[in-house]
């Protein structure tokens, strides 16, 4: 072979190689101009434009070679890029106490459509999965758009490799369940395309956080959030979801902030999954859950439009003192550069973020010698985005190989 021919090859495999990583960059917002993404590459100018070719040509992305100048700018623009509207998704669903939400989800986290469901749980995984992705297959069908792969979020730690429910604690399912295998099975018989996978709902919510909203940037990111009951956390690594050995890792919810408080699904007393999770504020408000709506939204709304009750304003602090100490004890043992809280305590934050933040800062090492940005999740239905990340993730990798 001769060494233009070689020279063409080596060129044509090394943008090859960069399409994931170019797309990444793209789905995530970092490179919003093909300048940016040829500096963030570390290629050629020519490179970055075949890569973002190949991207488009893919229906992955769209490319506007003729933008409109900034103000005052001088010189020709750089090529925008953006996810197209009209490319690919992932199927995504989210079971938790109070029903589930199925949905699509294209490239950038975005949200392109959603179907609510509010069925009992029942003790059957497979029969309540097989209702889940039938509401996804529907909305697919109705999309007309491809399919790249399916995600489920469960409130339960997911065990590795096998993708079982562990211990799913506020769902009567039974211990153990195979939710990875039940939910691959009802996705191949529903005609819905691509692989399927199966995660926690806090560790789906962190990842989608860091990738498209309050965690992005962060290196040592810790997310501690409520679900419809009890408390859930997760840790991401450098953009990687730190999962421990098996899965299991970051069930902050057990942690014990309250030695003599309520008794805990676990066993323990006092841990943060029975004394800052929506039940726990209702019940220290003096307020009796009704049937109608969702415990999480009860006891959002109560904090927001009855704060000025002194029994409700007492509550929130109690729960606020103890989600602190428990923050301060994470901050200890981690160290994480930034903290997103999600669910009620999200609501507790922007009640009081001034009390939050001092806890944390009086009861944790880092926290005095410097202090932990602490904010509120922002993306609505974060962990249906999650459950859509690990469906896209194959893509991210391999472009060219997913979409073959």
């Amino acid at each position: 072979m001769n060494g233009k021919a070689t020279t063409t090859r080596t060129k044509l495999e090394r943008g090859r190689s960069a399409l994931g990583p170019a797309l990444e960059l793209v789905h995530t917002g970092r490179a919003p101009t093909r300048a940016v993404l040829t500096s963030e590459l570390g290629v050629t100018r020519a490179t970055a434009g075949a890569v973002a070719a190949e991207l488009e040509a893919l229906g992955l992305i769209r490319v506007d070679s003729s933008p409109g100048s900034a103000a005052g700018s001088q010189g020709r623009p750089s090529h925008r890029l953006a996810v197209r509207e009209s490319g690919p998704v992932a199927v995504a669903a989210q079971v938790h106490a109070d029903g589930f939400r199925a949905a699509l989800v294209g490239l950038g986290g975005r949200l392109v459509a959603t179907a609510p469901g509010s069925v009992t749980i029942t003790a059957d995984p497979a029969q309540v999965i097989g209702e889940v992705v039938d509401h996804c297959a529907r909305l697919l069908r109705d999309s007309g758009l491809r399919c790249v792969g399916a995600g489920l979020a469960v409130p339960s730690a997911v065990a590795e490799p096998d993708g079982t429910a562990l211990n799913p604690l506020h769902i009567a399912w039974p211990a153990g369940a195979p939710v990875r295998e039940i939910f691959a099975t009802c996705v191949r018989e529903a005609g819905i395309g691509g692989p399927a996978f199966t995660g926690n709902d806090v560790n789906l919510a962190a990842l989608a956080e860091h990738r498209h909203g309050a965690g992005r940037e962060a290196q040592h990111l810790l997310c501690v959030a409520t679900g419809h009951r009890g408390v859930g956390g997760a840790l991401v690594l450098d953009g990687r979801l730190h999962t421990g050995s098996s899965g299991l890792a970051l069930e902050v919810g057990h942690l014990t902030v309250n030695p003599e408080g309520r008794p805990c699904h676990c066993g323990g007393r006092g841990c943060l999954d029975v004394e800052t999770d929506p039940l726990a504020f209702l019940t220290a408000a003096g307020r009796t859950p009704g049937p109608e709506e969702s415990l999480l939204k009860q006891s959002g709304d109560l904090l927001r439009n009855e704060y000025g009750d002194p029994a409700v304003r007492t509550a929130a602090e109690e729960l606020i003192d103890r989600l602190g100490l428990g923050l301060a004890g994470l901050v200890n043992i981690l160290n994480p550069d930034r903290i997103i809280l999600g669910g009620l305590h999200r609501a507790l934050l922007d009640a009081d973020p001034e009390r939050l933040r001092a806890v944390v800062a009086d009861r944790s090492l880092w926290g005095r010698s410097g202090s932990v940005p602490i904010l509120p999740c922002t993306l609505d239905h974060n962990s249906l985005v999650g459950a859509a990340e690990l469906a896209w993730q194959p893509v991210l990798d391999d472009p060219l190989g997913a979409l073959a």
